[in-house]
C-alpha cells in the first residue's frame, strides 16, 4: 500500500469529530501539528539550520493561515543528533523564535531530546472566529490555487542529484497567503493548504465532500504532484469570481481556476512525494 494511502488510512480510522481540517477546531482554538523530519522532509547537507528552523515553523504556521486562523502560540519538539553544536542550535532556536513572531506567534515551550537525526515536531495554538475549513462544497463551486505551482518538486528533484538551488527557492521558504486568505474569506466556500500535491489535495477535499469535479484545462505532473508547496487550494461560488478575483490582485495573489466542483466520482491519480 503506498504511503499516503497508509497516512489516509490512520487519519480515517480516528473517532474524533474534530478531524479532518488542518487544524482541529475547537471553539474559537484551532490546534495542529505536524513533522520536519531529517531525511523524510529535508536532508541536512541541502540547508542552513536557520533554513531549516524558519521552514519548520512555517509549514506548522500555514495550518492556522489556511484555516484563517491567528496562530498564538507554538509548542515545540526537537530530536538532536550529538553533532549538532551549540551555536547551531542557538541559531535553529533564533531563527524559529523569529518566524514565529513575524506572524504573531510565541514560543511557550516543549521538549527536547537526544536522537540519530535532527527531527522537529510543532504544535501551533492559534484563534479564529471564522474559520475556513474542508467542508462546505457545493455543485458548480469554483476550484481554485493561489501561486505557481511546480518550484518545489523541481527544487527538490534537483537537489536529489546533487544540484544547487536558489536561496529563495520555495522549497527553502514557502509564501504563505495570510493577506488573501483574510480578504478573501467571506466569499470563500472551503479551503486548505497544498502540502501534498494539488492533486491529492484536490482529492482529500473532493473526498470529504462526497463531489466529484469537472476540469477546466489540463494540470501537468510536474505541477499537481509538486508537494510541499503550501500555496492554498480554496473554492467559491461563481457569483463572487469577480470578488476573490479582486482580493487576489488586491493581494498581489497569483490566483487560478482550475476546475469547478460537480457530481460525479472523478479524482486525479495521485502518489506521495515524500522520499
Amino acid at each position: 500500500m503506498p504511503k499516503q494511502d497508509k497516512e489516509q488510512y490512520l487519519i480515517n480510522n480516528l473517532a474524533s469529530k474534530y478531524v479532518g481540517d488542518d487544524a482541529a477546531v475547537v471553539g474559537d482554538t484551532l490546534y495542529s501539528m505536524d513533522a520536519f523530519f531529517e531525511d523524510t522532509h529535508f536532508k541536512r547537507e541541502w540547508m542552513s539550520i536557520a533554513q531549516i528552523g524558519r521552514k519548520a515553523m512555517l509549514i506548522n504556521i500555514s495550518d492556522a493561515i489556511a484555516m484563517n486562523a491567528q496562530p498564538k502560540f507554538a509548542l515545540i519538539t526537537v530530536s538532536l543528533p550529538h553533532s549538532v553544536t551549540e551555536d547551531e542550535i542557538d541559531e535553529l532556536m533564533n531563527s524559529m523564535d523569529k518566524t514565529a513572531k513575524e506572524y504573531g506567534c510565541e514560543i511557550i515551550g516543549g521538549d527536547t531530546i537526544g536522537g540519530d537525526k535532527l527531527h522537529l515536531s510543532i504544535t501551533i495554538i492559534s484563534k479564529s472566529d471564522t474559520p475556513l475549513l474542508r467542508t462546505g462544497l457545493k455543485e458548480g463551486d469554483l476550484l481554485a490555487y493561489t501561486g505557481t505551482l511546480g518550484e518545489s518538486k523541481r527544487d527538490f528533484d534537483a537537489l536529489s542529484r546533487g544540484e544547487k538551488i536558489a536561496d529563495d527557492s520555495r522549497f527553502f521558504e514557502p509564501t504563505l497567503r495570510s493577506e488573501f486568505v483574510t480578504k478573501a474569506r467571506p466569499f470563500l466556500r472551503t479551503g486548505m493548504d497544498i502540502s501534498d500535491g494539488l492533486f491529492c489535495d484536490t482529492n482529500k477535499m473532493l473526498d470529504i465532500n462526497k463531489y466529484g469535479f469537472h476540469e477546466f484545462e489540463k494540470i501537468d505532473d510536474e505541477m499537481g504532484l509538486s508537494g510541499e508547496e503550501y500555496e492554498m487550494l480554496v473554492s467559491f461560488a461563481p457569483e463572487h469570481y469577480s470578488d476573490v478575483m479582486r482580493i487576489a490582485e488586491e493581494t498581489n495573489t497569483p490566483l487560478t481556476v482550475f476546475a469547478k466542483v460537480a457530481k460525479n466520482s472523478d479524482r486525479y491519480k495521485c502518489k506521495s512525494h515524500h522520499f
